[in-house]
């Protein structure tokens, strides 16, 4: 956030909510959504529980800033994946590994990405970024089709959706409570025999 051509004053209550912003991340990222409490926040940043309300507003509006802020690092790291050199088939598969990267490098923030607070303002926010990634994801696959290199009978909107679903539906596999729960090692096999079924689908079938 710039605060460039600010008075004092609001440079002063933007920190603040940037300070609020940064204890409330680091307790969801300790102790999940059940660690997110007013009264934990404003002990970690320093402030009153006013404060907090003043800047950012309960506790909904404090998922919110935090979902926000998952989203821009999300964004960061499918940007780069979809920037990196290569041609469609490299691309897809380094955004599935940046997706991946993602999730097991910031657990508690894809977790708000991929089940967000039942916030209108959050789920209209997460499902933007969605939508936004997808497309890019869409684009690539045409990309692959029109070259010749990826399957012309692959629908590129569907199969984005599909592919992203897939993804959630597996790493999320890393927070179950029961024994389906999967560690590092297994997710990792896991999304590399997804990964195996995924490219024999897209690639161009051979006579």
């Amino acid at each position: 956030m710039t605060t460039k051509g600010l008075s004092r004053t609001a440079r002063r209550a933007a920190a603040t909510r940037e300070a609020i912003i940064d204890a409330a991340q680091g307790l969801l990222t300790e102790g999940g959504p059940a660690a997110l409490l007013l009264d934990a926040v404003a002990e970690r940043a320093d402030v009153a529980v006013q404060t907090i309300y003043n800047r950012i507003g309960g506790r909904s509006a404090l998922l919110i800033a935090v979902a926000e802020r998952a989203l821009e690092e999300n964004r960061a790291y499918m940007d780069a994946a979809y920037a990196a050199p290569g041609g469609p088939h490299e691309r897809i598969l380094q955004a599935a590994a940046a997706y991946a990267r993602f999730a097991a490098e910031r657990p508690h923030q894809f977790r708000l990405l991929a089940d967000p607070p039942e916030e209108p303002e959050a789920l209209a926010r997460v499902a933007q970024l969605v939508e936004e990634q997808n497309a890019k994801l869409a684009a690539a696959l045409r990309e692959g089709i029109a070259e010749g290199s990826l399957n012309p009978d692959v629908d590129p909107d569907l199969t984005a959706t599909a592919l992203w679903a897939m993804m959630n539906g597996l790493l999320g596999l890393a927070w179950r409570a029961d024994r389906l729960r999967a560690e590092p090692s297994r997710l990792s096999a896991l999304l590399e025999a997804a990964m195996t079924v995924l490219l024999n689908g897209l690639n161009t079938s051979k006579p």
